[in-house]
């Protein structure tokens, strides 16, 4: 009995639709991406073994470099819009629509209250010519610290459970001034801390070493 031949098919298949669904979503992804705006401060954080990492959301961060800076950073652009708005009709900053959206799409702030809304005006290579990165004040006399904090808490809304308070210190922070800020966060009844550090590896002999190499030793 003769065998048949089944008829060959082509494999070609046409890619042009998927070809152009991945322009789309490149075009998209490229328009749509906002990049990180510059911190106007870099530190040098100490080390140490803690493996938790530090949340992207809910988050209060306070960043102080080496000289003492203190900076004021927080997630979420619509917590961040009702700070300002509340700052700008607290303290009457007169802050116009573009200094409010500076503040907004901003990476963090460091200068007293009163110099905000010149702050806000300029870019961040104008802050650095007119000196106004001066850190927000943590004195006795005037300690704008508590001001951000409380400002920062009322911006949480339904999220306030969820808020984590981080201080991202240098290794070269002066402790005076790594005490004010402590004693600030104190005197709100603020007990919970988290600090940012380096990542280094449990040093031989310790509990935390023989913890990491216990899986390794199964």
């Amino acid at each position: 009995m003769p065998k048949v031949k089944m008829p060959r098919k082509s494999t070609s298949v046409d890619m042009t639709a998927m070809c152009d669904v991945a322009f789309l979503l490149l075009t998209f992804f490229m328009l749509a991406t906002k990049f990180k705006p510059d911190e106007p401060v870099t530190v040098v954080t100490p080390s140490s073994i803690n493996t938790t990492l530090l949340p992207d959301s809910d988050v209060l961060l306070f960043t102080v470099d080496k000289d003492g800076r203190v900076f004021f950073s927080m997630d979420g652009q619509p917590k961040r819009r009702k700070l300002i708005e509340d700052l700008n009709t607290q303290f009457k900053l007169g802050l116009d629509d573009k200094e409010i959206q500076s503040f907004v799409v901003g990476a963090s702030v460091g200068t007293p209250i009163k110099n905000l809304k010149q702050y806000l005006s300029e870019t961040p290579d104008q802050r650095k010519k007119s000196n106004l990165d001066t850190g927000i004040p943590t004195d006795s006399a005037n300690n704008e610290l508590s001001t951000w904090i409380e400002y920062g808490n009322a911006a949480q809304g339904n999220n306030f459970a969820k808020l984590k308070y981080c201080i991202k210190a240098d290794n070269q922070t002066p402790y005076p001034k790594i005490k004010e800020i402590l004693d600030t966060f104190k005197k709100k009844h603020i007990q919970k801390l988290n600090l940012v550090t380096n990542l280094e590896a449990p040093p031989p002999g310790t509990a935390a070493y023989e913890e990491m190499q216990a899986p390794a030793k199964k």
